[in-house]
């Protein structure tokens, strides 16, 4: 997929806004959040009430749970995510969780927005590295896809994952606008 961003201003700031509104509620959703937390987290309609994951997994600092028990021992991978509890709904993706830096858990619109638009908490990215980096994750590690293509009886994140990757182009265009800011 290519990376054709927008300099910084080429969209208006109501745009900008409009564009980061969406981008908060796929960061926000259930799909995204129970990996962008300092622990595992069970959040969503399928599973009743917000708590830890139930196996109490410490991801540690390795994000994979190396520490304790590693993700990959539960969610594997598979082509039939169907018959596979747990399994993503595509081969080559390695579990882990975001870096503790990337924590979006229990997090409001302007806290999430701030820290992406921050490059000392984003890994060092400005506006065209953010989305760079979405096109990666989605080349390469697939997370970010399969959150809106999670498999049968789990909710995916909101939209699409085209229409994600056009507000990543329009907000980072606008200049990264945060809302009350």
């Amino acid at each position: 997929m290519a990376v054709a961003s927008p300099g910084a201003g080429a969209a208006d700031r109501e745009a900008g806004l409009a564009a980061w509104q969406r981008i908060y509620a796929v960061a926000s959703h259930p799909r995204c959040v129970n990996c962008h937390a300092i622990v595992p987290m069970w959040s969503g309609p399928s599973y009743g009430r917000t708590r830890p994951h139930a196996m109490k997994i410490d991801a540690g600092e390795s994000r994979i749970g190396a520490e304790s028990v590693p993700c990959k021992s539960c969610h594997v991978t598979s082509s039939r995510p169907d018959r596979v509890p747990h399994a993503p709904p595509r081969i080559g993706i390695d579990w882990q969780l975001a870096p503790v830096a990337f924590t979006w858990f229990d997090r409001d619109s302007p806290a999430i927005c701030a820290q992406l638009r921050d490059p000392a908490r984003n890994g060092g990215r400005d506006g065209p590295g953010l989305v760079a980096h979405v096109v990666a994750d989605i080349e390469v590690r697939a997370f970010i896809a399969w959150s809106f293509e999670p498999g049968a009886g789990r909710e995916p994140a909101p939209g699409s994952l085209r229409e994600h990757l056009d507000d990543m182009r329009i907000w980072t265009a606008a200049g990264m606008p945060c809302p009350g800011g």
